[in-house]
């Protein structure tokens, strides 16, 4: 995918597929903070002892159903940088025959906050940084 340079699997668990046979529309946000948890862990290095990080608003797009012999990676991405909130794209794909299918893209808008203080606080500039440069590759 194109601008996106964090990939990871996805695995499809049994308890995620509703009566339909597909993924239910619900765990698709399980899937996105799978993805972004590890983006925030390998890239962006979130010291998660000293800040935490909220989600304000979540936005998905359903395309194409997900079933349990899926083989499903999630892309993301830092796609704006505020004060103290960011915004993050997913793009949920699976692999059919060696071809990519896009099923599923969204968005999260991301806080950083101070859970003792119990308000939002200015995201770190180490992270920042780090940030910032994952949205250079990204016009790559």
């Amino acid at each position: 995918m194109k601008g996106y340079h964090f990939k990871i699997q996805i695995p499809i668990r049994f308890a995620d597929i509703d009566a339909l046979g597909h993924v239910n529309n619900a765990i698709y946000l399980t899937y996105f903070e799978i993805a972004r948890s590890a983006y925030w862990a390998e890239i962006i290095e979130w010291d998660w002892k000293s800040l935490g990080i909220i989600i304000r608003k979540s936005v998905i797009d359903y395309i194409k159903p997900i079933i349990l012999s899926d083989l499903v990676y999630a892309y993301v991405r830092t796609s704006k940088i505020g004060n103290s909130s960011f915004e993050l794209e997913y793009i949920l794909v699976k692999n059919s025959n060696g071809t990519e299918e896009i099923c599923t893209t969204g968005q999260t808008l991301c806080v950083s906050f101070d859970y003792a203080m119990q308000k939002p606080i200015q995201i770190p500039e180490n992270q920042r940084l780090k940030m910032e440069e994952s949205m250079k590759s990204n016009l790559g």
